[in-house]
């Protein structure tokens, strides 16, 4: 697969752009993550990736706070589970 490096980051798939995002957010070494849906748009290969690089994130002592309608992403990512009905 080749990616073309000068196009705008508009014109990449949802999933690139997904990647994109995270990448952006991680570049800065923060101590605090929210994630909005980390996993929408990535197809398996790179939703175990992102699994992954998660839970390198919480090795390294960061803190994440996921917002995901996936059980399974929950399951594996998450210390803490806090479910909301109707916003609340």
């Amino acid at each position: 697969m080749s990616v073309e490096f000068d196009k705008p980051a508009g014109k990449y798939s949802p999933g690139m752009r997904q990647r994109l995002g995270i990448a952006q957010a991680i570049m800065e070494d923060p101590s605090f993550l929210i994630l909005d849906e980390p996993m929408n748009g990535l197809d398996n290969h790179n939703v175990d990736k992102m699994r992954g690089l998660f839970a390198e994130l919480r090795e390294e002592s960061k803190t994440l706070l996921v917002v995901s309608y996936n059980r399974k992403d929950i399951e594996l990512l998450c210390d803490s589970v806090y479910d909301m009905n109707r916003g609340s």
